[in-house]
């Protein structure tokens, strides 16, 4: 009898010998550990990255690739993550990731 692969525990993955909580990226799908995505957040009528995770609202979670974004932006992911009708800017968080590429 094959005994079943080894499993992680759900919502978790080791990382480093702690624990870390998991999320996924809404351009490529992948989940991952939070700290390895951007927290992106709805201000007004515009997205903006939320570096230290305290702004208010809901949030969505995005790798810091601009391939992701445009995945995201193909797959009209945005409006769904933050259940917003219409469009919504992106500017904000299109100049910080290429600002992260530059670096």
């Amino acid at each position: 009898m094959r005994s079943a692969p080894p499993m992680l525990p759900q919502g978790k993955l080791e990382n480093g010998g702690q624990a870390a909580p998991l999320r996924t990226c809404v351009g490529c799908r992948v989940r991952t550990v939070k700290s390895e995505l951007l927290r992106l957040v709805v201000v007004g009528s515009e997205i903006v990255p939320d570096q230290r995770g305290r702004l208010q609202g809901r949030g969505a979670y995005l790798h810091r690739a601009l391939s992701c974004l445009e995945l995201a932006e193909r797959r009209r992911a945005f409006p769904r993550s933050f259940r917003v009708a219409g469009v919504l800017d992106l500017a904000c968080l299109r100049a910080h990731l290429v600002g992260l590429d530059a670096e």
